[in-house]
């Protein structure tokens, strides 16, 4: 703990356009922290199974960011010499870091979700083509659903870099013979949800019609004038991603001032958005999009930035699948190749509290999270 730095984050959150956010750190199993829990020295990690210690504190104004790390002691003791304004925005963060989430369902989180990939597409980045027939997109998901998915993906247009756009007409009759097909699962797995992975309000108003229960909208809802309301008007949970830029042009060369905290003010402002338009926080999941407008260095700084997202006070969810993660080595391999990267970067978003993970290897996936919970708990 730096106390020059601490006074220089202090002097920046009195800046009027001055912005605060907060990292936990010191995280660990909530099971061997609960007496510091109850002595107010550690806090659950959104009401999951990790709790933390301390925070990165970072306050961004117009000198740049200043950073600071801090015992969650001190952290309640410096936000006490803040004015009211910034006072409040960490007592709001410390409540979203800590507060219980809810499912897709409405219930609490209770476990890890993962979030099978089906996609009804001809060109996706790493399976693209195998599954355009829908029979063979039907086939595919039947093995993830036995393979441990909760939720099936469904996408009848690719988002790689570089892909052009599908008309919404053609992406619906790509994924409605899909979702009739796997919505006859639900006879023998009861708790399957379905997820339509579109960024067109008609392709989600059909979706919605054959009993979606999640819109997983890679614009979150902002790609689309019609797309908060049909959002809105729906019992859905939603996911909103974070992209920089349209799927054509936006690995290119994106840029940030810094991309962790840039990715939580832009998904801020579409919870925002939602809350304005009708929908619930409690309905929302974020994922900070990996790989979408950001290359390998800064998706590395968003994968380790994870736990900040927490602050926003939703679900999170990660799609790292097959992607290299900046990895040149990694790069060079055909995506079904990046399996031990995929669940590296599985295991490290478990242990950031991320409750859902977006993955095209669902089998292994399972065991992973599987192992995971298993330590979590307790001898």
């Amino acid at each position: 703990m730096d106390s020059s730095r601490l006074a220089a984050a202090l002097s920046a959150a009195g800046q009027p356009s001055a912005r605060i956010y907060l990292l936990p750190c010191g995280l660990g199993p909530l099971s061997g922290m609960a007496p510091m829990v109850a002595t107010g020295t550690a806090m659950p990690l959104a009401g999951g199974p990790l709790a933390f210690t301390a925070c990165e504190i970072a306050v961004r104004g117009p000198g740049g960011v200043q950073r600071a790390t801090a015992t969650l002691v001190v952290t309640r003791v410096w936000a006490a010499g803040l004015g009211a304004e910034a006072k409040s925005r960490v007592s709001g963060l410390l409540d979203h870091l800590s507060g219980t989430r809810l499912g897709p369902r409405g219930e609490p989180h209770s476990k890890p979700l993962i979030m099978g990939i089906v996609n009804a597409t001809p060109d996706s980045f790493s399976d693209g083509g195998e599954h355009f027939d829908p029979a063979a997109a039907i086939a595919h998901g039947q093995r993830l659903a036995h393979g441990g998915a909760d939720i099936l993906d469904i996408g009848g247009e690719s988002t790689r870099p570089g892909a052009a756009p599908v008309a919404p007409h053609d992406e619906a009759a790509r994924v409605l013979p899909v979702l009739q097909g796997l919505s006859q699962l639900r006879a023998s797995f009861p708790q399957l949800l379905l997820s339509i992975d579109t960024r067109h309000a008609a392709v989600m108003r059909s979706a919605l019609a054959h009993g979606v229960d999640i819109i997983n909208d890679v614009t979150a809802l902002a790609g689309d004038p019609e797309n908060l309301a049909v959002a809105a008007r729906s019992n859905a949970a939603v996911v909103l991603m974070h992209m920089q830029g349209e799927p054509r042009t936006m690995n290119l060369a994106p840029r940030y001032d810094d991309v962790a905290l840039d990715v939580f003010d832009y998904l801020e402002a579409r919870v925002a958005a939602c809350a304005a338009a009708g929908i619930a926080r409690e309905r929302l999941i974020l994922d900070p999009g990996i790989g979408f407008g950001k290359r390998g260095p800064q998706n590395l700084a968003i994968l380790r930035a994870l736990a900040l997202f927490h602050g926003l006070g939703c679900p999170l969810l990660l799609g790292a699948s097959r992607k290299a993660l900046g990895s040149e080595s990694e790069g060079r391999l055909p995506p079904k190749e990046r399996l031990p990267t995929s669940l590296a970067a599985a295991l490290h978003a478990l242990n950031q509290g991320v409750q859902l993970l977006r993955v095209h290897d669902v089998a292994e996936t399972r065991r992973v999270v599987d192992l995971w919970q298993r330590l979590q708990t307790a001898s």
